[in-house]
């Protein structure tokens, strides 16, 4: 009888690999392939219409979202971005508000809301999932630190110098303290279905905060190939996202890649790490 089991952080230790932070510019290398990517777009499955909520990285504005939005909506769903401006870091004003767009979504639509968030982006998702569970239907983050230790994040330097100089003298360890974030501190996970897209080439996240603990029935990691500032843009994250989207509410299941994206992701991710695959007793 097959088992499954747990769902694990990735077990990278410490900072991005340096070479990987100084390549992040290739982003914009991966905003230019993105045409090449139609095939792989045109062959993910499409929406059932309900509401899904993007949610941008830090200091990204809903300009960034434009790839995400276009694309989703082109396979059917109803696409809305978080209307809250340019994202500056975590604000109370945000993470207050964030909640109730979801519950006027889900109140206007009658269905459950989808939250994609890219970078700080999917923290901000979590953290209005936990506000109002009833209304959310899944979660996807693409790159985000959802999994910081309190002994501070482990992003580049320069990331973090610059969340202190825009956001809160004394980094993103300031929030991760507040009581809104005790449950994902403390690894209590929503018994939500929850995707994780991760980078071992992120430049900005670790893996091993990109990444989290969960149950397998609700919870899985992803391996992606590509950077940080071009996962939103990046035509194999586009169609992984579709494909969870399209999980049927009562019956989601851990992704298993099949097609092109399959093939796809065999050689640009080669032999990814299987901490959620099935173990046979």
């Amino acid at each position: 009888m097959p088992v499954r089991r747990p769902v694990v952080r990735h077990d990278h230790v410490g900072a991005p690999h340096l070479l990987s932070s100084l390549m992040e510019p290739r982003g914009l290398l991966e905003m230019a392939l993105l045409p090449a990517s139609l095939p792989l777009l045109m062959a993910a499955p499409e929406g059932d219409g309900h509401p899904v909520l993007l949610v941008p990285g830090f200091m990204a504005s809903e300009a960034t979202l434009v790839a995400l939005k276009h694309f989703l909506q082109s396979k059917g769903y109803d696409v809305h971005t978080w209307g809250l401006g340019r994202n500056l870091g975590f604000r109370s004003k945000h993470a207050n508000a964030l909640p109730q767009k979801i519950r006027y979504l889900h109140h206007i639509t009658g269905r459950k809301v989808s939250l994609v968030g890219w970078s700080l982006g999917g923290v901000f998702s979590l953290y209005a999932a936990q506000s109002a569970p009833e209304c959310v239907r899944s979660v996807t983050t693409l790159g985000s630190p959802v999994s910081v230790e309190t002994s501070g994040s482990q992003s580049p330097n320069a990331v973090k110098a610059l969340y202190r100089l825009v956001s809160h003298r004394l980094g993103a360890s300031a929030h991760m303290m507040q009581p809104k974030a005790k449950a994902m501190r403390e690894r209590r996970r929503l018994a939500i279905p929850t995707s994780c897209l991760y980078s071992l080439t992120d430049g900005v996240v670790p893996p091993q905060e990109a990444t989290i603990d969960g149950d397998p029935a609700l919870h899985e990691n992803i391996r992606v190939p590509g950077s940080h500032i071009g996962l939103g843009f990046n035509g194999i994250v586009l169609a992984i996202v579709a494909d969870r989207l399209a999980q049927p509410e009562s019956t989601w299941k851990q992704f298993a890649p099949q097609g092109l994206l399959k093939r796809v992701l065999d050689v640009t991710v080669r032999a990814p790490r299987k901490a959620t695959a099935l173990a046979a007793t």
